[in-house]
């Protein structure tokens, strides 16, 4: 009898083991779904941050996202995703690579060291020869190097000037020959004569014409006459540098900021706004790795203009783009694209005050 309840109570204990496995391995009808991440808030258009009246949509197909402030900063962390058993055995620890760091503008890099004299009358030395069909000077003076080119049909008579100021990491002869500024001035159609003057390479170069009167007095000197048309003033990147320091010249009627803008903003101020020939001048601002300081720049003033990308060509710019006093354009070309490209500095000549090649 003993036996027999025994047998009995095991086969009702182990039936009751094997109902609850069977509960435990069964899914809940219902399991609450973990909480979607929040979608990310879609990134503002320039016009957002300039124009009272933006347009019917802020983002639209093909536009650049807005720029990183530098390549650090495009180490950001991947979503969570599964991830690999770790080994059994710590594996060695691998060489550790250097954090990456952004390139700082500084207006003050370091104190000036004396200048070099260039104020004497004697002429200065200058080679000569034919490039794109037009003739190319390269002038040698105390403070580097300084090319002038010509267009092929150019007319002194109607001619401007146009100062074009590379930025770091190159020179005069360095970005003369790889960004092919010969090619870049003759595809812009423009009666001018193309002066190209040595400028800061680095933080810690001085600038190298503080007085744009000196930058003129040595093309003179190379004996190449100056036309008495408009000027106009194109500068990269750290050439900001150079160009606030001209902004008071009282023959500038022009300046084309190349993603430009890291600071100086209260001297482009008084040329657009609050200097003394501020209603004469005119500027534009190109922004890549530098929408933000520029796109903060533009929106004091209610005469700025914003447009999102470049055109394809000046016919592509409305009638109040061409007019505006201060235009900025946030480019769909990266920093250095801007002026290798071909497709920023012509087309931005044309939209100043030059008057046009008579075979054109």
């Amino acid at each position: 009898m003993k036996l027999f309840v025994a047998v009995v109570a095991g086969v009702l204990g182990s039936g009751l083991w094997l109902d609850r496995l069977a509960r435990a391995d069964d899914a809940p009808d219902s399991v609450p779904a973990a909480p979607a991440a929040p979608a990310a808030p879609a990134a503002p258009a320039a016009w957002d941050d300039i124009d009272n009246d933006p347009p019917e949509s802020s983002a639209r197909e093909g536009e650049p996202e807005a720029p990183s402030p530098g390549p650090a900063d495009n180490d950001e962390a991947a979503p969570p995703a599964e991830r690999a058993r770790p080994p059994k055995r710590p594996l060695a620890d691998p060489t550790p690579v250097p954090a990456r760091k952004k390139a700082r503008m500084s207006l003050t890099p370091r104190a000036r060291s004396h200048m070099p004299d260039d104020d004497s009358d004697g002429r200065l030395d200058k080679r000569e020869d034919t490039v794109l069909g037009g003739r190319h000077f390269r002038i040698r003076t105390s403070r580097g190097a300084v090319h002038v080119w010509f267009p092929p049909d150019y007319n002194r008579d109607t001619a401007g000037t146009v100062i074009y100021v590379h930025g770091y990491y190159t020179d005069a002869d360095g970005a003369w020959r790889e960004h092919e500024l010969a090619r870049q001035f003759k595809a812009s159609r423009q009666n001018a004569m193309f002066v190209v003057p040595d400028a800061p390479s680095g933080n810690d170069d001085d600038v190298k014409w503080p007085a744009l009167k000196d930058l003129r007095r040595a093309v003179a000197r190379a004996n190449i006459h100056l036309p008495d048309g408009p000027v106009v003033v194109m500068g990269h990147s750290g050439a900001f540098r150079t160009v606030m320091q001209w902004v008071d010249h009282r023959l500038v009627d022009q300046i084309i900021l190349l993603d430009a803008l890291y600071a100086g903003e209260s001297a482009f101020d008084a040329f657009i706004a609050s200097g003394k020939r501020a209603d004469d001048h005119k500027l534009i601002v190109v922004a890549a790795s530098t929408s933000e300081e520029s796109a903060s720049f533009a929106r004091r003033y209610k005469f700025a203009v914003a447009r999102e990308r470049m055109p394809t060509g000046s016919d592509g710019f409305s009638r109040r783009e061409r007019g505006a006093k201060l235009l900025y354009i946030r480019s769909q070309f990266e920093h250095m694209a801007i002026v290798t490209s071909g497709k920023v500095i012509p087309t931005l000549l044309r939209l100043t005050p030059l008057k046009r090649l008579s075979s054109d």
